[in-house]
């Protein structure tokens, strides 16, 4: 066989939600430091005709992320990674870095120590630290302690065609995010609901981008808000949400950058302090402990540092290659099983 590419993965999930980590036949991407190798993949052709190849079919599936595993760019890091999703390249992700953790430690490129063993990521939003259980070779739970997590604004309004008024706050915790309570959409956290929480997010997500510009202080190429995660507080006291991400599919996780974006929020609010460890809920049950490690500052601004704690678990090995003479080389989507929005990728 003539493949002109070929990619080794491991197949992982990370509490219900994919991600599957690049290990063999990664590129070189241009960049000093991994921003700016995110940056490259969302504005150079030949990034994007990576992004592509991988996530959308026929190789890829809507569901899930690719991680590319590179090489680390910041001396303290064992790895670094960027996320590879339909819309584009992300800067970081809390199930995705359990993802990672995991996949490393299992497969042996990062050597396992019993009981514990700590690594440390490089991402382009900053060193995310994995603190692994182990035991009998395997990787039991990860927790991570995230990147500064920071209010963009509270309680912003958007006059919307088919709810009326929504409020909703502004907030990053690893990329942007808009937190929405789901009451104000009529809806509820749960399965039979997915669909149509999906296409509220994607409504609500190119509204706000268009109209309320968000960038890093720090990081330019951290920009927009990412994704729409919608939030309500079940019986128990748990925090339940559903991240809805592009073109048309929820997060089966709890979502760790979106738990950390909600944490500042609920700091800011004065409804969590240093210390206090909070259940976040998915859309499938799946959980994250969510804690509040310290408090500090981005660009002047009142920050939090979060910890997120979950499982990944390896299911799989394959690898993908490119024929030279397939006409589908540039990947396709379809609004049958992507959602309505897949209808604007080319």
């Amino acid at each position: 066989m003539r493949w002109k590419r070929t990619l080794q993965l491991i197949d992982v999930h990370c509490e219900g939600e994919i991600g599957k980590v690049a290990v063999g036949g990664v590129p070189k991407i241009p960049g000093e430091t991994i921003a700016e190798q995110l940056h490259w993949l969302n504005n150079d052709p030949k990034g994007q005709e990576l992004r592509r190849f991988l996530v959308l079919e026929p190789r890829g599936a809507p569901i899930g992320s690719v991680n590319l595993l590179l090489p680390a760019k910041n001396p303290k890091a064992d790895a670094g990674f960027v996320i590879l999703q339909p819309d584009q390249a992300h800067a970081s992700s809390g199930s995705n870095s359990i993802c990672i953790t995991t996949a490393l430690l299992e497969s042996g490129i990062v050597e396992m120590t019993e009981p514990e063993t700590t690594v440390v990521l490089d991402t382009a939003a900053g060193l995310v630290t994995a603190t692994a259980t182990c035991r009998d070779g395997r990787c039991e739970r990860v927790k991570l302690t995230m990147v500064p997590s920071f209010v963009h604004e509270l309680d912003v309004g958007l006059e919307t065609e088919q709810w009326g008024r929504i409020s909703f706050d502004l907030s990053y915790g690893g990329i942007f995010y808009a937190l929405v309570d789901v009451g104000q959409i009529g809806l509820t956290i749960d399965k039979a609901n997915a669909r149509g929480l999906v296409e509220a997010g994607m409504i609500l997500k190119e509204e706000i981008n268009r109209r309320i510009p968000v960038v890093h202080p720090d990081i330019p190429a951290i920009s927009g808000v990412a994704y729409v995660m919608f939030r309500d507080v079940d019986p128990d006291g748990a925090i339940r949400t559903c991240t809805t991400m592009w073109p048309g599919r929820v997060d089966r996780s709890p979502c760790g950058t979106g738990n950390s974006a909600n944490l500042a929020t609920l700091h800011a609010r004065g409804k969590v302090k240093v210390g206090d460890v909070l259940k976040s809920r998915s859309i499938i049950g799946s959980e994250f402990e969510v804690g509040l490690k310290e408090v500090t500052e981005v660009a002047g601004r009142p920050a939090v540092i979060p910890t997120i704690s979950g499982r990944g678990f390896t299911f799989g090995l394959h690898q993908v290659a490119l024929d030279p003479f397939d006409p589908l080389a540039d990947g396709f989507a379809l609004t049958d099983v992507w959602g309505p929005s897949a209808g604007s990728i080319g």
